[in-house]
């Protein structure tokens, strides 16, 4: 699968997605690059730390946030894709579930969408893909944002997001989308206690099984404070020893927030291979 210029799923180490949410309250950096003036610059901070991508989100979906409005999520997200763009050739995705987002980010420069939903939101983001001939990025959540962590439970995890995720592809075909435009995320903290994100990590090759290239985040999740107790500033280096699960279980793109801590971790540890 190629995004702009990037090649996914060719390397055995994966590609870095750069996170960049212009929110006021995401979980991690929220209020930080709410401006559009200090979000472009650090999009541009994460393509010189590394990223391979910049993934742009204008409405959180931590544990217990609510949708806000598409102009409210347009007004926050477009102008930094068009500042991006205007910059760089970094392939840019949009982090969204409404389709009117992605439209418009995509005629502002994004190369991707990147759907929490896997468009059960809003399913004509489908008809974008296919109109445009963008890659889609569809994830398994349990719930919804506002609920998904409300003591999740599942009688059988792994075949439980496994056959969503098969359906889902399935459906996505069905609509129109080329199978090589289709990547798949477990959604790890979408709907999972600190234990299914765990069984999700250590069991990552069953999904990349399906045969789709897989996205995975883990970036300062709270599974790592609920696991070892540590505050958000503090997750940097336990982010960086779920990297190697994702190496090996073939996963082709990681999602997170400090590029340049896991650029360099994955320079050395390609190395070592």
């Amino acid at each position: 699968m190629k995004i702009r210029n990037l090649e996914i799923g060719a390397a055995q180490i994966p590609a870095i997605m750069g996170i960049l949410n212009v929110t006021p309250d995401s979980f991690s950096d929220g209020g930080l690059y709410i401006e559009p003036k200090k979000a472009i610059s650090h999009a541009l901070r994460l393509v010189d730390d590394g990223a391979d991508i910049i993934d742009i989100g204008g409405e959180s979906t931590r544990p217990g946030s609510s949708p806000i409005s598409e102009d409210e999520e347009m007004a926050r997200v477009i102008p930094v894709i068009e500042g991006v763009r205007s910059r760089s050739e970094i392939p840019i995705s949009i982090d969204t579930s409404k389709s009117s987002v992605a439209k418009a980010a995509i005629e502002a420069g994004a190369d991707l969408i990147n759907d929490i939903s896997a468009g059960r939101f809003d399913p004509k983001i489908f008809e974008l893909a296919v109109l445009h001939k963008k890659p889609i990025c569809l994830m398994h959540m349990k719930g919804l944002p506002k609920n998904m962590q409300d003591n999740p439970h599942y009688d059988d995890l792994i075949f439980e997001i496994r056959s969503f995720l098969s359906e889902t592809a399935s459906l996505t075909i069905s609509k129109g989308v080329p199978s090589e435009l289709i990547i798949l995320d477990p959604g790890i903290g979408f709907g999972k206690s600190a234990d299914d994100n765990i069984a999700i990590l250590r069991s990552i090759s069953s999904f990349k099984s399906l045969g789709f290239p897989l996205l995975v985040g883990t970036s300062n999740k709270s599974f790592i404070s609920n696991k070892l107790g540590l505050g958000i500033k503090d997750r940097l280096e336990a982010t960086l020893a779920t990297i190697p699960a994702c190496v090996n279980g073939g996963v082709s793109i990681v999602r997170v927030h400090d590029v340049k801590g896991v650029r360099r971790f994955l320079n050395m540890y390609s190395l070592l291979q």
